[in-house]
């Protein structure tokens, strides 16, 4: 079925209204997730990263397929094996008047492991091993061997002023500064004006942006986390523009001349997570007793649980055919993405069969852990996999909770079952099995996201390995080595690639969605 008034993912413009030329120097976007504080450096949560970019610029510029781009940086090149030179932007002011230089980019980067939240943002300076100041426009990056992705991994280095948060820079003081204003100070398309927590974070236009002045001079972005709330707020004119329309939304939009609506692939890649550990402690025999073993250190357990899920079910019907059925944790064709590894086969016989072998002929009892509040479909996804677990012999208990809740308990290792989406921002592996494949070892700064205890020795080689390799076509054929082996193993569990949809006033905008799913009001033009 063919649905015209969803565009494909491109630019669309339908025509500016008199209504809306009229307030086109305001832009009100309803957005499912907000920052969880002003600091950019708190967290690496896409809805973090996204409110930050109103105000921050980064080092390098994740374009709008996710190719990185000059940003503050406007070049950038390998010295020699352990060295990177970046050749920073002329010019540019920060929101105070004052010139930014070399010494806020080395200020930002040490200041990063410091503040650093649970969501942790030091994946993206993991490989900073020094900074050395050459000019105010030069900067030399000594990293800890080999770093052949470092300029992707500063996608998600937001720029602070080196002045203005000189005296909000440790994890004491940091949230006050930026909560109130008096740090937050960018050299990005808008200025901060105010944030309400969960509520409004309200931005003034900088009219002095080296892009070029924004289309709108005031844009608030009201944190509205229900998806019927946030679709009744753009109905009833209460904003311009919404993200993450959900599927149960999706088809009626149609129906409906006052909304435009435009689809785009995503990053995201819902995974679910088996805990490795031999004591894990939401799992249980389903008359409540203890299991004298984690049942998910056994393949042939984890091997069932694929066997079980119905991707194409869970796409076609869970998510309204709003995502496509993932077979690894990266989209296909990023880099270090394979194309031999296969799509899981739907087989719950098989799956009851497995759980037999392994000594589970009754199966057994778990809680499942997801967000239900950070990406389109989490809490459906979540639902729809408790149901098919459970038809195979796993008693499922689901619960869909809040991020705020979710993610500190996930970096607490509280939970034995959990699934959450994964973006690989950087476009390459070493960002999504480097945080996740690897095991958590600190001395090598890899695995800060393995929340599993996961470990599979010939991965954590290819990894290291990998990331030690200039040459792009060995890197890339590591890189798949190492997505092969890490799938093979089951611990992580890909679901689907999700697919998202933005709305928008009928004949009010034009702008392309971006591959991350950001919103982001620079990028957001008055149809023409």
């Amino acid at each position: 079925m063919i649905y015209q008034k969803f565009l494909a993912p491109l630019a669309f413009a339908l025509g500016l209204t008199a209504a809306s030329a009229a307030s086109a120097q305001v832009l009100t976007m309803g957005v499912r997730g907000g920052p969880e504080s002003m600091d950019p450096h708190f967290s690496a949560l896409g809805s973090h990263a996204e409110a930050a970019k109103h105000i921050f610029d980064t080092l390098v510029w994740s374009g709008t397929d996710l190719q990185i781009e000059p940003g503050l940086a406007t070049s950038w090149k390998a010295i020699d094996e352990d060295t990177w030179e970046f050749k920073l932007r002329e010019g540019v002011k920060f929101h105070d008047g004052s010139d930014f230089d070399a010494e806020d980019v080395k200020f930002s980067i040490e200041r990063i492991p410091v503040v650093t939240g649970p969501t942790t943002t030091a994946i993206y300076v993991r490989r900073v091993a020094s900074v050395d100041i050459i000019d105010p426009h030069t900067l030399h990056i000594n990293t800890d061997g080999q770093a052949a992705t470092l300029p992707n991994d500063f996608i998600r280095l937001f720029i602070v002023s080196s002045e203005a948060a000189a005296d909000y820079s440790t994890p004491e003081t940091a949230a006050a500064g930026f909560n109130s204003g008096a740090a937050t100070i960018g050299t990005g398309p808008y200025k901060y004006v105010s944030w309400e927590p969960k509520g409004d974070l309200v931005l003034h236009r900088n009219d002095d942006y080296w892009r070029g002045e924004g289309a709108w001079e005031t844009v608030i972005r009201k944190e509205i986390p229900n998806d019927s709330s946030r679709l009744a707020a753009l109905k009833a004119g209460q904003v311009d523009v919404i993200n993450y329309v959900s599927s149960v939304d999706y088809l009626a939009l149609d129906r409906d001349a006052s909304i435009d609506a435009v689809k785009g692939d995503s990053v995201y890649v819902m995974n679910l997570q088996l805990d490795q550990r031999e004591d894990t402690p939401l799992v249980r025999a389903k008359d409540g007793s203890k299991l004298d073993a984690n049942p998910f250190r056994d393949l042939k357990v984890r091997q069932a649980i694929d066997y079980a899920i119905d991707r194409e079910t869970m796409v076609d019907i869970v998510l309204e055919g709003l995502g496509k059925p993932a077979n690894q944790m990266m989209p296909p064709g990023f880099f270090g993405s394979s194309e031999s590894i296969p799509m899981p086969e739907y087989n719950p016989a098989k799956a009851k069969e497995l759980l037999a072998d392994a000594g589970y002929p009754d199966g057994f009892e778990v809680d499942l852990y997801c967000t239900g509040d950070r990406l389109p479909g989490d809490a459906a996804i979540c639902q729809g996999l408790g149901q098919m677990l459970t038809q195979a012999g796993i008693t499922t208990n689901v619960n869909a909770i809040s991020k705020t809740v979710y993610f500190p308990a996930q970096a607490r290792l509280e939970y034995s079952m959990f699934m959450n989406g994964w973006g690989t921002l950087t476009g390459e592996a070493s960002y999504t099995l480097g945080g996740l494949g690897h095991s958590n070892n600190p001395d090598v700064k890899l695995g800060a996201f393995n929340r599993i205890e996961y470990k599979n020795d010939e991965v954590d080689i290819l990894m290291q390995e990998g990331a030690k390799m200039m040459d792009p076509d060995l890197r890339r054929a590591t890189y798949e080595q190492a997505m092969e082996k890490v799938m093979a193993d089951k611990a992580y569990i890909s679901l689907v690639q999700l697919q998202t949809v933005w709305g928008a006033k009928a004949g009010m905008l034009e702008f392309t969605p971006r591959f991350d799913e950001d919103t982001l009001a620079f990028f957001m033009k008055p149809a023409s």
